[in-house]
């Protein structure tokens, strides 16, 4: 399940990858209230999910990087709601 999951995120485009993260980003960032923490919290599964999916693969230095991003986007979705 986890090789189909990183096949099938292999092929789609760098591109439009960054640019719909970081609309997703923006939006959940401007956004008031709940439905911009809700959207903060879709974009921190969503790196969780491929954090653990890649953790095996990744330098030290890249595992740490990810998982302070990770906590920031969460402490950020938790504000949000707040």
């Amino acid at each position: 399940m986890t090789r189909t999951f990183l096949h099938r995120l292999a092929r789609v485009n760098p591109t439009a990858a960054f640019a719909g993260t970081l609309a997703l980003l923006l939006a959940g960032l401007f956004l008031p209230g709940i439905v911009g923490a809700l959207l903060l919290g879709l974009l921190a599964a969503g790196l969780a999910t491929l954090t653990a999916a890649t953790w095996p693969v990744q330098t030290p230095v890249t595992r740490v990087v990810r998982v302070v991003l990770l906590t920031l986007l969460v402490v950020a979705a938790v504000s949000k709601s707040l």
